[in-house]
Formats: structure tokens, sequence, C-alpha cells
């Protein structure tokens, strides 16, 4: 006989998959509802409700009932067991004290740092006194300046005051920070053309070469004439007026050009007239003075009676610098001469002038942009090969030491050490330097002379000593003090491209004292004109009625 087979009863689901009702054998059966996120409990739980661990309440609880009823603690199995025999099992000999001796050893390692903690605080308390003692009498001696953990800090930064008072009137019609002039490139940039050659140069004591802190030398004072006029004042630049249409002085120019790195304030006066732009300095400006440590962190702040003020210490710079200029060139009969005469040497009895050789070159920058400037030379030196080689001689100034962060002292390092003194005349100088490496290589000088120059007595201005010489090639140079020249020729473009948009008439450019920004002012016709001009264009108009009248 074949095997019986009943079929089990299915509940037919209409509206969905599964059971309908509950089977007959599992009604009136108590059921916990749980999810199925929810791990499954123990079978049993041999421990009872005496027992309850505490760390693990609340774990894996079901989200649809609470209780503890199917609850199940899961750590590590072996940490929920535990077991009937609760007696206390005996500790062995080696660990029955080490509480005691723990304790003890606590108790003396505290007792130990309170003791070291109050001869510490003796020993500050005696170094506390004795710095503020030091801090009372240097303040005593150097009046306002501040003492602070046997280091030299200065008072708050004083507000710059700008180069020019700004009137009123004067209205801003564009400003150019710095951060978008250092993105400025302009790479079109033509070989310049000679125009004309003015001047005459003595050659250049190759002696200098050999004077060290060991064979220094006296700095000299030399009676020499320097001409520093203007662009509009210059008659070789009226007479080539009709051969460009934009005119300036080296200087002026260089100074344009690297204004992304000044930080005191300066101002250029522009003149749009017949479409033609002129760049001139004002007669009372402080243009040509050389500023000193202008971009050092901490610039001089002294008091304007100070020797060390930042206006004396520029006047010094100056004036050593014009001295040494002359004095390391061979004063003698000798000289190079350009096929023109000094432009500005009216009369031989006026007095002697400066050795100088002026340039008047010519760029064509582009989109009709024909740029004039009178470029200069300090002196000439015969190469290894004999050939001639023009040269532009600066110098580098110490006054004190001390009073400059992180400077070392020129008498002691300067033969050992000259690239570090170097370095921090750099930090300390960009925008000089720069200016100097700019004028250097618009006038095409073959090698670029620096004299260190440093006073005899750090608390006199008025004597000094050449303590050693050094030069460089203009162009390497520049690639040394980061100076981007295609970046210097963007700045100046786009200068000069605002100034051709301005209708014609009289404008200011400034620097801000206190801002990295340039701002350009419109300003009336007759702003900067002195009284000497106005008499003069009256009794110009009186002589010309007076001539009428006969």
């Amino acid at each position: 006989m074949s095997a019986h087979f009943i079929p089990p009863t299915i509940q037919d689901n209409a509206y969905g998959w599964g059971p309908c009702e509950i089977p007959e054998q599992f009604k009136d059966m108590p059921y916990q509802p749980f999810s199925k996120g929810d791990r499954l409990g123990k079978v049993s739980d041999w421990t009872g409700t005496t027992y309850q661990d505490k760390r693990y309440l609340g774990k894996y609880n079901s989200q649809f009932g609470s209780g503890t009823q199917y609850a199940y603690y899961h750590d590590e199995d072996e940490t929920t067991f535990q077991l009937v025999d609760t007696a206390k099992i005996p500790k062995p000999l080696y660990q029955r004290n080490r509480f005691r001796v723990n304790q003890r050893n606590i108790r003396r390692d505290r007792e130990r740092r309170e003791q070291r903690a109050n001869a510490g605080m003796q020993t500050l308390t005696k170094a506390q006194k004795e710095r503020q003692r030091q801090m009372r009498r240097l303040q005593k001696q150097f009046g306002n300046k501040k003492w602070t953990d046997n280091r030299f800090q200065r008072g708050p930064v004083k507000n710059r005051e700008a180069s020019v008072e700004v009137k009123p009137t004067w209205k801003v019609v564009e400003e150019m920070d710095f951060p978008r002039l250092s993105k400025l490139k302009f790479m079109d940039v033509k070989d310049p053309e000679d125009l004309i050659r003015a001047g005459s140069m003595e050659y250049y004591d190759k002696n200098y070469d050999r004077v060290s802190t060991k064979l220094e030398k006296k700095l000299k004072r030399v009676n020499r004439i320097f001409h520093k006029v203007t662009t509009t004042d210059d008659p070789v630049i009226r007479k080539l007026a009709s051969k460009g249409n934009v005119f300036a002085t080296d200087i002026i120019l260089a100074t344009l050009m690297c204004c992304n790195r000044s930080v005191y304030s300066w101002d250029v006066v522009v003149q749009h007239v017949g479409g033609k732009l002129f760049f001139d300095k004002r007669d009372e400006s402080e243009f040509d003075l050389l500023t000193v440590n202008e971009t050092a962190t901490e610039p001089p702040q002294e008091e304007e009676k100070h020797i060390n003020a930042p206006r004396n210490l520029a006047l010094e710079a100056t004036f050593v610098n014009h001295n040494f200029s002359q004095q390391c060139l061979k004063m003698n009969n000798e000289k190079y001469s350009f096929e023109d005469p000094n432009p500005f040497q009216q009369d031989e009895s006026d007095g002697e002038i400066a050795s100088v050789g002026y340039r008047y070159r010519k760029w064509d920058l582009g989109d009709g942009i024909e740029l004039i400037v009178r470029c200069e030379h300090d002196g000439v030196i015969v190469g290894s090969n004999g050939e001639t080689q023009f040269l532009n001689i600066k110098t580098l100034n110490e006054w004190d030491s001390k009073q400059v962060p992180g400077a070392v002292e020129w008498r002691q390092k300067l033969d050992s050490q000259r690239g570090a003194i170097l370095a921090t005349e750099l930090k300390n100088n960009s925008f000089k330097l720069a200016k100097w490496t700019t004028v250097a290589l618009l006038a095409n000088s073959d090698q670029l002379k620096f004299g260190y120059v440093s006073r005899v007595n750090p608390k006199d201005s008025s004597k000094h000593v050449i303590l050693g010489t050094q030069q460089f090639k203009p162009s390497e140079f520049a690639s040394q003090i980061n100076l981007n020249m295609e970046n210097a020729w963007g700045i100046l473009r786009c200068i000069i491209d605002i100034c051709r948009k301005l209708e014609e008439g009289k404008y200011l450019i400034m620097k801000d004292p206190n801002k990295p920004v340039v701002r350009v002012y419109s300003i009336p016709d007759n702003t900067f004109e002195s009284d000497e001009d106005d008499d003069n264009d009256e009794e110009d108009d009186n002589d010309d009625n007076e001539e009428d009248d006969d």
C-alpha cells in the first residue's frame, strides 16, 4: 500500500503575504514582539534575578517593548558568568602590602614635589625681582622704550605722515592696491634707443676694492654740485618733446615700477598736456632723500630731534651716498666724456660738478606709447679686457646695529659674513635697493657698486668710515633680490594707461602712508606752484605790456 499524504492547511492572504491568523496550537501563548534588528537572547539565565550587571542595562532592548524578560546583555560571554562560590581568594604574599607601599610612595612623592615647587617659587621670585630692577634701570636710561624679558621692544607703532597734505578739494580718480599691482606683467618690452648722451664721468679707483674692516678709510667730505632736476625743468627733455609722449627721470620711473615694495609715503606729480604725460617731483619734496630701514620689521621711530629719527637718518644716508660716490673716483683730469656737455652746467664758476653721465633713452611700449627717460651713470671703470664699463655707485650705511633687530656689527662680521649682512640690508631696505637696481638696468650700467660705510661712533652721525665694497652685475643682482622686471614694467604700463585715459590736467600719484595702496588724485592746475614762479610770470607779463606800449 502507498503512504497516505495529508496536505497542510494553507491560509490564502489576498492582501499581502504570510499567514492571516494565529495557528490553533499557538493560541493563548505569551508572545513578545521583536524587530528584525534585535539579537536573539540566551536560552536561560542561571543566575536568576539576584544578579544584574548594570553595565549592560539598556543594551539590545527591543523597540517594541520594555522590560527585561527577554533582554540579552552581550559584551563578552565570559564577563557575565559568575561562580556560585563567592569565597575570597587569598592574595599571594608579594601583593598583600602593595596598597600600603603605594600609599607611602605617593605621599613621599607629593612631599618632594611640594618642596621643589616651594624652592622654585623662591628662585622665580628672586629672578622676577631682579628683572624688574633691570627694567626700571633701563627705562630710566632709555626713556619711553620698553624692555621685557631682556629683549628690546619699542612702543606702539605711530601712524606715519603723508608726504603731502591731501586737500579736501582733491578727488580720488583711481586707487591701486599692492596685491593687484604685484600680479601685473608686461613682457613685450623692446630694446631702447639712445637719443642723446651728455656729461662726463671719472674713473673708479680700484684701491677701494682692498678696503676692509682692518684697513678702513675715512669718509671725506666732497664739495661737488649734484643736479636733481625734475622732468619738465630739463632742457634736453623739452627739446625731445616732439619725439615721445611720456617723459620721466630714472628715479621717478624706478619709484613707480617698484612701488609695491614701499612703506613710507611718497608722491609724483603727473601733468597731462596735449596728449603727453610728464612725471615730475614737487619742488619742495624730499623725494631724493634715501630712506633707512624702511621695510624693516621695526623701522626707526625716534623723535624728530634725535639723530636716529627717520628724517635725520635719511639726510645722513643721502650725505654719505653723495660723498662716497665721488670719493671712490680718481679725482684727476682724466675723464670719460659723452658727445654733449652737461646740460645743467650753466657756468664753470658755479662750482665743481659731480661725476655724472646722462643717457636720454626711448622705449616703445606699444599702443602708441613712446617713453623717454633721463638715465644716469656715476662713473666708469676699465674692464678686464680693457673695455670701458659704466658704473652706478651706491652706499649702504650702518648707523647703530644695537637698534636694529637681528643685525650684526659690521666691524666684526663684514669680512667673514658679508652675505649675511647684505641679506639683512635686503630685508630692511628692500624698496631702496630695488630702485637702485632698476635705475642701473634702465641706464644699461655694466656694474652696480656698493660701499659699506659705518659711523665712527654710533652716537655721532657726522663722522664715518668706509669698511668695504662689493660689486654686482645689475641683472644678476635683480634675480638675487627677487626683482621681477616684467612685473615692474607691468606696473608702469598700468599707471601710464590709467593716466592717459584721464582728462588733460594735473594729477598726483601718492602712496598712502599707512596702507599698501597707491591713489591718483585730481588736483587744480596751480597746485604746488611757488610764489617765485608767480612773480616771474607777473614780471614776464609786465615786460610784454611795456613792449606793447613802446
